[in-house]
């Protein structure tokens, strides 16, 4: 496929929302004819003033005079209407644009974000829109009135001194010559500069979210060595493109002045034959110096419409990308009950061949509390998260409240099923806002029941504003066991029928932690809760103890079932015992 095709077919991402501007279009489009036609026009007017002023006719220069500076006044307004409808018709498409970006970027599921990373995503939202707005800015004000330009400078220059029209065509055939040679590199470089960019700015997020292990580690030296590296390829496109910059400028203003010299030259010595050509000589160098500069804005158009193109494609990969995890359409809401069962699930991450998982089944009633243990990398967390369907199995069926998950409505699920992280995230805001995540309209009530089963309350009540408490940027102002308290208080205010608590009191001490387990079996008794939990003791209560090893589901049972019939359980749990023993005699 050719570029001018896949540049229309990423331009068709626009059509949609163009058409919601079709006003601002036709305002901004006229705008731009009149400019171009009143620029035109400006040269022929000197033309005839020129000759007026050889004839020595003093109310032809006055009534040309004027209609210059008409024209001129004419030009001005037509230049700022087109400018005011470029900008609302950029700021417009690119508003709704973004924001179906963002709404797309919403229901990929954690293999689509993985795909193109969280910093990737990041560029295209606000990088890639920007190069999109100019492009938008670009088309209005200058791609329809390059072509007006450049037809009419070229038919006006050669009626106005005809017999040099060869001169015209030199200076396009060099202009344009130089412009592809210039532009087809600077192509490649703007592909690399977003390409670097998204390295940069992952690299960047990375260390703002990891500082704490940056320093703790004293890892600072390596983490500015990884940020200048990619820093210093940016800047080494930049430089090329300036360099590129820095030469064309001056290489086009050398052949538009060599192109008048000759225009001059040739006027000069035919002077005696065509003595006309003096009053046409000022307007014949005022249409190629328009010619010139009708291609030269053209070949920056072209370049900063690459530029935009590239950007587009980034989008359009973006919005054309399918969720994995797609629910079925016109799946009708119902209230699931806890009860949960897998049958022969197997799953493997995208764009790897081994199986996470081997094989597992097994069936949990409503209410139950089960317990999900192995060694690290067993699988644990791995297994939960296709219970909310936040990945979908290679092999095998998932089941909630006896439905496929597959069928099973949206938001029907994510009311019944509440995920609660080990890596509490907490957005900036007040406590209120962050619990009421979990349910949006929930009442004060509401907050104080979730936060006192979560044991959040203990703390909340020490603030002054309470609820209203302000939560700053990564929740810089509190300790990792209230911002596990209040994850858990997000996730079970919400009443959900499943809670899942991905080792989720691992910054709790024992004390609270027992607190937070008492507290769900006195006042979640019908919620099915599922533990995954790094210590035997978190789980010791559990109706049902799953026990994971190397992705397979290897036994089932309670605390006192699997220390009779399950080596590993039993493995684990003696070295735990052995280990809390040890702490004691210290």
């Amino acid at each position: 496929m050719d570029s001018v095709s896949e540049g229309s077919l990423i331009m068709g991402i626009l059509k949609p929302y163009l058409k919601n501007n079709f006003s601002s279009i036709v305002g901004a489009v006229g705008a731009v004819i009149v400019l171009a036609v009143s620029s035109l026009w400006q040269p022929r007017l000197l033309q005839n003033i020129m000759k007026a002023i050889i004839s020595d006719d003093t109310a032809a220069v006055r009534n040309y005079g004027i209609q210059l500076i008409v024209l001129a006044v004419i030009g001005i307004i037509a230049g700022i209407i087109s400018t005011y409808f470029s900008a609302k018709i950029a700021q417009s498409v690119t508003t709704d644009l973004r924001a179906d970006l963002y709404n797309k970027i919403q229901t990929f599921s954690f293999g689509n974000i993985e795909k193109f990373s969280s910093g990737s995503l990041v560029v295209r939202l606000i990088n890639d829109m920007n190069q999109v707005l100019n492009l938008i800015m670009t088309i209005f004000m200058q791609l329809f009135r390059i072509p007006i330009l450049f037809v009419g400078a070229f038919i006006l220059g050669i009626m106005t001194i005809p017999r040099l029209w060869w001169i015209e065509v030199l200076m396009v055939i060099c202009i344009l010559g130089l412009s592809g040679l210039v532009f087809s590199k600077m192509g490649r470089f703007f592909s690399k500069f977003q390409k670097w960019m998204d390295r940069l700015n992952t690299i960047a997020q990375e260390s703002m979210q990891g500082i704490r292990v940056v320093k703790s580690f004293n890892q600072e030296k390596n983490e500015i060595n990884k940020f200048t590296a990619s820093s210093d390829s940016i800047q080494g496109l930049h430089l090329s493109i300036g360099y590129l910059f820095s030469l064309m400028i001056p290489a086009f203003t050398l052949i538009s002045n060599l192109m008048i010299l000759l225009a001059i030259y040739f006027v000069g010595i035919g002077v005696t034959d065509h003595p006309s050509d003096l009053a046409a000589i000022a307007s014949f160098i005022s249409y190629l110096m328009q010619l010139m500069f009708a291609i030269i804005i053209g070949a920056m158009t072209m370049m900063m419409a690459s530029r935009g193109l590239i950007s587009l494609g980034r989008i359009k990969e973006v919005l054309e990308t399918q969720p994995d995890v797609d629910y079925k359409t016109g799946a009708p809401k119902e209230k699931l009950d806890g009860s949960v069962e897998f049958r022969n699930v197997s799953f493997s991450y995208p764009n790897s061949d081994d199986l996470s998982l081997h094989d597992i089944s097994f069936k949990v009633k409503p209410g139950e509390t089960v317990g999900i243990v192995g060694a690290t990398g067993s699988g644990k967390t791995t297994m939960a998260q296709l219970i909310p369907r936040l990945y979908d199995p290679t092999e095998g069926t998932v089941y909630v409240g006896g439905s496929d998950l597959r069928m099973v409505n949206e938001s029907s699920l994510r009311k019944a099923v509440s995920y609660v992280l080990q890596r509490a995230i907490l957005f900036s805001g007040t406590i209120a806002e962050n619990l009421r995540q979990g349910k949006k309209d929930a009442s004060e009530k509401e907050l104080r029941w979730a936060s006192e089963i979560s044991q959040a309350a203990e703390f909340i009540d020490h603030y002054e504003d309470g609820f209203e408490h302000k939560i700053e940027e990564r929740s810089a102002n509190l300790s990792g066991g209230q911002k596990q308290r209040l994850s858990i208080a997000r996730g079970l205010i919400g009443k959900p029928q499943i809670l899942i608590l991905d080792d989720s009191t691992s910054a709790l001490d024992a004390k609270s932690e027992k607190k937070v387990q008492e507290a769900l079996e006195r006042d979640l008794k019908k919620t099915t809760v599922f533990i995954i939990a790094e210590k035997i003791a978190s789980v010791l209560q559990a109706d049902k103890i799953l026990v994971l090893d190397k992705g397979r589901l290897v036994a089932v049972g309670n605390h006192k079932e699997l220390l009779q019939t399950s080596p590993i359980y039993e493995e684990i749990y003696d070295a735990q015992v052995s280990a809390d023993n040890n702490k004691r005699g210290e």
